[in-house]
């Protein structure tokens, strides 16, 4: 019996998830920024048979005191949509995922811009579908507040639902080219969506041709009950969070088991937790590169990213002192907020101590050799936590090099990573199926 394949995703937010990552010695301070960078950290991804690059987005810059947002590196970034087909031209099989939200931008044109990718890349495209929390990006698209959580998520599922009919608009054999006859396409494989819901009203088609994946994959990760439920009826990827594997198991099994109710194969949802992995030769090299990079964390960062998982001020907590029992209650992610407070109890750590730990990386972290590294990731595959990892970087270029050079082959020689791409699409090499047009027959 064939075993296990692990599939690898590439998380860039833009660059890497550790706030001190640009002060790393031999880093790349404005890689954010650095096309050339973020091109070769693409040609080594593939290199190394990653799966996808995925990258996530903000609609506003960090909402976070001036003193903390000036040391943090992802204040700014590219936008997304417009980096990933810049490296589709650099690239020949490495999946490009995309984070767009449903709460401030209209359908049609997601669906278009999707679609585009998708062509422009010969069929390598993902959409991250977010739901957007963040108040100062309410405030750039017109708006005083927020959506309340679950309409986010009801508008969410009806988006979804607009951009897959809109990416059905044309039957894929719809463009016959007729150069003799003079016909371009034919108008019996052209479809009008004519959707009218709650909150979107939309004629279409789409004018672009449908997708060469069919659909771009879907992709969510969304961690509440809601998000959880909108994963199994919709998304063909999920990027999650546990910082333990008796965590991701529970999740794992809810996601799996939800998608089996909804009536999906759950085989054909890939869940991949996030992980900080530092590569040493040693694991006291490894452990001394985690401690090299938390110490660039200064403490206004620290309390400022705090503060956000929690949805609420931290800065006038007492620093040396537990969280208050009494924080209140917000419209923010409830999910972050449980993240803190669990990490809290469990550690039994002061206001401090979480301030430097989510000023870094507060998620899971894989520290140690490329052999011990290989395990845990087998343990998690072998053990249902996981289909594969999301793997965040801890410092660039030498994070990515430090994986792609040990740990892949690590994982190669125990038979549970790929040697080569399986397809050329980014669903081929996931072994997920393409969809079918809800106009077939």
């Amino acid at each position: 019996m064939a075993k296990k394949q692990l599939r690898l995703g590439a998380f860039m937010r833009p660059v890497s998830i550790h706030t001190a990552a640009w002060r790393y010695p031999g880093g790349t301070p404005d890689a954010n920024f650095n096309l050339r960078a973020l091109i070769a950290y693409a040609q080594k991804l593939e290199e190394g048979l990653f799966d996808a690059f995925f990258m996530a987005d903000h609609l506003a810059v960090l909402n976070m005191p001036m003193d903390a947002l000036k040391r943090s590196a992802t204040a700014t970034s590219f936008d997304p949509l417009t980096l990933l087909p810049a490296l589709a031209m650099h690239t020949r099989h490495l999946g490009l995922i995309a984070t767009a939200s449903t709460t401030f931008e209209p359908p049609y044109m997601i669906a278009r811009r999707f679609a585009s990718l998708d062509h422009i890349s010969g069929g390598r495209a993902g959409w991250n579908i977010v739901t957007t929390s963040n108040p100062d990006a309410a405030l750039n698209f017109g708006m005083t507040d927020h959506m309340d959580h679950a309409e986010r998520y009801r508008r969410a599922r009806e988006f979804y639902e607009v951009v897959t009919g809109l990416w059905d608009s044309w039957d894929d054999d719809a463009f016959i080219r007729d150069v003799e006859s003079g016909v371009f396409f034919d108008p019996a494989k052209l479809h009008v969506l004519d959707h009218k819901g709650d909150f979107f009203q939309v004629r279409g088609p789409l004018n672009i041709a449908r997708p060469v994946q069919g659909w771009p994959l879907i992709v969510q990760a969304g961690a509440s009950d809601d998000g959880r439920q909108l994963a199994a009826e919709t998304a063909e990827m999920v990027f999650s969070s546990g910082r333990t594997i008796q965590d991701a198991q529970a999740l794992y099994a809810d996601i799996k088991g939800r998608a089996a109710k909804a009536g999906r194969n759950p085989d054909h949802i890939k869940i991949l937790p996030g992980a900080l992995v530092v590569v040493g030769r040693t694991d006291a090299e490894a452990q001394e590169k985690r401690a090299l990079l938390d110490s660039l964390v200064h403490y206004d960062s620290g309390i400022a990213s705090l503060s956000i998982a929690l949805g609420s001020d931290a800065s006038g907590f007492d620093p040396d002192q537990p969280l208050p029992a009494d924080i209140p209650d917000t419209n923010a992610s409830k999910s972050g907020r449980e993240r803190v407070l669990k990490l809290a109890a469990e550690e039994n750590l002061t206001v401090r101590q979480l301030a430097g730990r989510f000023g870094g990386y507060a998620g899971h972290a894989l520290v140690g050799t490329a052999e011990a590294i290989a395990d845990e990731m087998q343990a998690w595959l072998d053990g249902e936590a996981s289909d594969g990892f999301n793997v965040m970087f801890p410092y660039l270029p030498a994070g990515i090099d430090d994986f792609v050079d040990q740990v892949v082959p690590a994982l190669q020689r125990r038979g549970i990573f790929r040697t080569r791409y399986e397809g050329q699409t980014l669903r081929e090499n996931l072994g997920l199926p393409r969809p079918e047009s809800r106009y077939r027959g």
